[in-house]
Formats: C-alpha cells, sequence, structure tokens
C-alpha cells in the first residue's frame, strides 16, 4: 500500500494537546512526542470493526493481543517471552510511576542519567523517593553513558535504575556493550532495572538493531521490568494500552500490587489497535521509518548551518536533541517561540539550554520550521 505522509490530517481547531498549545498563533508545534500522521489503516480499521460492535463495556486483553505481541518481540527484536509475563497498562507514564512504587520504600534512592524524558524525573518524587541524576556525556557525534559516574553515585539505600532506550531525547540506540555495562552495574549493587523502550519500533539507523536489556542474559532479565507500548510507533497514544515486560514472578506481583486500587484498565478500544498494530502495522511502519530517517537528516543538516546550535545524529526516535547554549538566550524556548516555532524546553529534562525538536511531521513543516529557526539565528549576534 501507499502510505501519505506528505498530507497527514489537519489537526488544528481539533482535540490535539500539540496543535492547541498554539491556537490562534502563527507557531508550528514541533514540542510533544506526537506524530501528526494519520494511524495505520490496520488500526483505523480494526478500531471500526470494534465500534461496529455496539457494546464498550469492560473488557479484558483478548489472548490473540499476547499472542501478537510475542509473535512481534520474536521477529522484531529475537526476544523469546511468555505471555504471563505480560502487565497491562494504561500508559507508560502510568508504568514509570507504577514501577517506583513497586520497587524499594519510601526515602530509597532512584537513579537515572540526563537529560531524560521528564517523569523519569517526577515519578520517583510522587513515590516519596529520592531522585539521583548523572549526565550522559557527549562524545563526538553521540551521547554515551559515564559508568564511572554512575556506579559512584550508587548508595546502600539505591533500589532502582531508571534506563530509557531507544533515548528520549538524545535519539541514541544503545549498543550491546553500553547494556552490558548498565547491566553489570544494576548486578553488582543488585538494582533492579526499569527500562523504558517505548521507541524500540523507530531505529532509523539501517546498521543498529534495537536490543532490549533483558534479553542479555536470565540473571538480568530476573531483575529487569521492560515498559513498552504501541503509541509512539504507530501514533496511538491517546488510546492509552501499554504494557510491561516482568519475567520475574516476585518482580511481576510487585508490580501488580502497586497497581490496586489506583490504576485503571487499559480500554478495549486500545486492546484492538495494539493487537492490529503488532500484528499488521509492520508495513506501515517501515514507510514511517523511510520518512523519518529522510526528516531527521534535513534537521542535522539545517542545524548544521545554524551558527550557535548543534545536534547529534538521531540513531533512534522521532525526536533531535539541539545544544542551544553557545547563544546564550535567557528564555530559548521563547526566543524561537517568537520566530515561529514551538520546541520543547531543555530544562524539563534536566538539561537547560537544551531545546528539543519534533521532527515526526510533513516534510514541508518540517523545512517551513527549520528555515524559521535559521533566519532567527542568523537576524541576531551570536557570542564570541
Amino acid at each position: 500500500m501507499i502510505f501519505d505522509f506528505d498530507h497527514p490530517p489537519d489537526r488544528r481547531g481539533s482535540d490535539s494537546v500539540k496543535w492547541g498549545k498554539y491556537a490562534g498563533r502563527d507557531v508550528l508545534p514541533m514540542w510533544v512526542a506526537d506524530m501528526d500522521f494519520a494511524a495505520p489503516p490496520c488500526v483505523l480499521d480494526a478500531l471500526h470493526q470494534r465500534v461496529d460492535h455496539g457494546v464498550l463495556g469492560c473488557g479484558s486483553p483478548p489472548m490473540s493481543l499476547a499472542g501478537a505481541i510475542t509473535e512481534a518481540l520474536e521477529r522484531d527484536h529475537g526476544w523469546a517471552i511468555n505471555p504471563d509475563w505480560l502487565v497491562w497498562l494504561p500508559g507508560l507514564v502510568s508504568g514509570l510511576n507504577i514501577v517506583c512504587r513497586a520497587i524499594g520504600e519510601p526515602g530509597d534512592q532512584v537513579l537515572t542519567a540526563v537529560p531524560i524524558y521528564p517523569p523519569f524525573l517526577s515519578a520517583p518524587r510522587y513515590s516519596q523517593r529520592r531522585v539521583t541524576t548523572v549526565d550522559l556525556r557527549r562524545a563526538e557525534s553521540r551521547w554515551v553513558w559515564d559508568f564511572g559516574r554512575l556506579d559512584r553515585a550508587i548508595t546502600p539505600g539505591s533500589r532502582l535504575l531508571m534506563l530509557c532506550n531507544p533515548h528520549n531525547p538524545v535519539g541514541r540506540a544503545f549498543s550491546r556493550d553500553e547494556l552490558t555495562s548498565i547491566a553489570q552495574i544494576a548486578e553488582r549493587h543488585d538494582l533492579v532495572i526499569c527500562s523504558d523502550e517505548i521507541h524500540c519500533g523507530l531505529v532509523l539507523d539501517e546498521e543498529i538493531r534495537h536490543i532490549p536489556i533483558a534479553m542479555l542474559g536470565e540473571a538480568i532479565a530476573q531483575r529487569t521490568i521492560t515498559l513498552m507500548a504501541p503509541s509512539k510507533t504507530w501514533n496511538i497514544p491517546g488510546l492509552g494500552c501499554a504494557f510491561a515486560v516482568v519475567s520475574n514472578p516476585k518482580l511481576r506481583r510487585q508490580v501488580l500490587d502497586a497497581m490496586h486500587g489506583i490504576v485503571p484498565h487499559a480500554n478495549v478500544l486500545g486492546y484492538a489497535a495494539t493487537e492490529a498494530a503488532y500484528r499488521d502495522g509492520e508495513g506501515w511502519r517501515r514507510k514511517l521509518i523511510e520518512y523519518l530517517r529522510v526528516n531527521a537528516d534535513r534537521v542535522e543538516q539545517a542545524i548544521a548551518g545554524m551558527p550557535g546550535l548543534s545536534t547529534c545524529r538521531v540513531e533512534a526516535t522521532y525526536l533531535a536533541w539541539i545544544d542551544a547554549r553557545p547563544l546564550a538566550l535567557r528564555d530559548p524556548v521563547r526566543f524561537f517561540e517568537d520566530a515561529g516555532v514551538g520546541l520543547s524546553n531543555g530544562a524539563d529534562f534536566g538539561s537547560p539550554g537544551y531545546l528539543r525538536l519534533n521532527f515526526g511531521c510533513a516534510r514541508s513543516l518540517l523545512d517551513l520550521a527549520l528555515q524559521r529557526m535559521h533566519d532567527a539565528v542568523l537576524a541576531r549576534d551570536v557570542p564570541t
């Protein structure tokens, strides 16, 4: 089938959080991690069939859904899981908060690396845990972990290490060696790993394959809670369906216990869409990756021509992490909003002076946004 990513639906005036933020203003929304593309036809067909049934009562995940996910994980990542390991969630952010509640006790330490998706920083605090961050390090054209700094940050009260792979916002798909180093640190200090792998279907680099950290071996699998969802890859975040893969029965029980009484079930439309995406959405996903790969190249080339801005090549996700610190702007987000481009604030990710740009949009919109940024940067004096 031919999928038209150049002409997505017009989201202005709709219920879109992304577009509603700048309603009535000439500001292109390139901020929240929500693509502009319509969901795959197979997903829309499944939703129509489910709605046509007419009854939208309480539902449970069908066995066919678990089968679609286990088949997809083995097909895409070579990861063989047992359907009994699946824990259904109403969203990945809920999963992050549940895991923080499930592991350790109030006052215990949760570790993660910044910059990082903002709920990694808020979830521990909401659970009365202490969050400790270490800085990712920029090494030439990519961001990497500082394993020595991570090791030194661990205390006797450390219980949980929160990993994001592929990484939001720096766009890394971590290598086997990097993941092995993280696993060794977790084993040495008896840490549980919560691995957010929601962007695993969005690896853009043709030389890289996503590696779930739980695949490294049985020992690391027994201390890992992997969070996944179809929401980013197939652009259905509004349907509220995610899942955890937890092979360790004790950890799985802790997660389920932490959910009791406060976490709603995923909804029946989310189940239907998730099954269709994992079972029949591969053709659409491959075409999406081709489109995003070109968009990523355009962003990289354009930013290279803007004095005072820099970025690294995006290996995965549809998000570019931009260093705007050399511009010495009081408010980088406001500066680019005034130029007609709405970006995410790096301070929310633990890294002030940076910006995140979402290039999951029509190429014409992306080119216009990049041109506006280029013009704004060249219209001001850059400190030397």
